[in-house]
């Protein structure tokens, strides 16, 4: 246990060492290309080439894999500190804007596949798991929570009363508009896109458009092509 600790302080100090010293080089100096080859050295995993902006934090890099053609921008803060099985994975060509916020927490894997858009002031935390599949677009200010407070006891403090972890899955090429809120143990199906300001507290079918609070199907994607061919015909 105490060699553990150890080992897990040094990993710190040198993932600080590293990002402090290139994490703020601006781009006008070469800093991508420097961050590029500099984060070798604690990444799990980082591809190329990779473009990352300065003023971007991170903290646990060694639970941090990053594919090939990455863009992440200036404010982005992805934490994967506090537990040795922590995962962020970002697939070949993710591009995450900026401040978005991406946090694991606890014994968490965070998935975001490949072509996959996370637009300006989005916030995606654990500690449930998160899949975000390939070809998807994350609009402005959506919020992926995959944690939800338990309450039941009204004389206990509800910060003292522990959370579930369901978990959140978003299949491939989903889009969610602006203000999207994702709540713990939703399935958003293939193809499917989320009116914006909605709040997806069910499962989302395939090919779905959903709009509201809470968000309800109005229409399927899928048949309506399906209708307008036999009316074509």
């Amino acid at each position: 246990m105490q060699n553990e600790q150890y080992f897990s302080k040094l990993q710190r100090v040198q993932e600080l060492l590293v990002t402090t010293v290139l994490g703020d080089i601006p781009t006008l100096l070469l800093g991508p290309k420097l961050r590029n080859l500099g984060y070798r050295s604690i990444f799990a995993q980082i591809g190329s080439p990779v473009y990352i902006q300065n003023g971007v934090e991170f903290n646990g890099t060694s639970c941090i894999e990053i594919g090939a053609g990455v863009y992440i921008f200036k404010g982005v803060r992805m934490n994967a500190r506090g537990h040795k099985n922590n995962r962020i994975h970002l697939g070949d060509r993710v591009a995450i804007e900026r401040n978005v916020d991406i946090g694991s927490l606890a014994d968490t894997y965070i998935h975001i596949d490949e072509d996959t858009f996370i637009a300006p002031n989005v916030c995606i935390e654990g500690p449930g798991d998160i899949k975000i599949g390939k070809h998807c677009m994350i609009a402005a200010h959506s919020g992926i929570y995959a944690n939800n407070h338990n309450f039941a006891a009204p004389m206990e403090l509800i910060k003292y009363q522990g959370v579930t972890r369901k978990g959140i899955v978003i299949e491939d090429d989903c889009w969610l508009g602006h203000g999207v809120t994702v709540l713990d143990g939703v399935t958003i199906g293939k193809g499917s896109v989320i009116g914006a300001g909605a709040v997806v507290n069910r499962d989302i079918p395939p090919f779905s458009v959903a709009v509201g609070i809470p968000a309800r199907v109005i229409k399927n994607r899928i048949s309506k092509d399906i209708a307008k061919l036999q009316v074509e015909k």
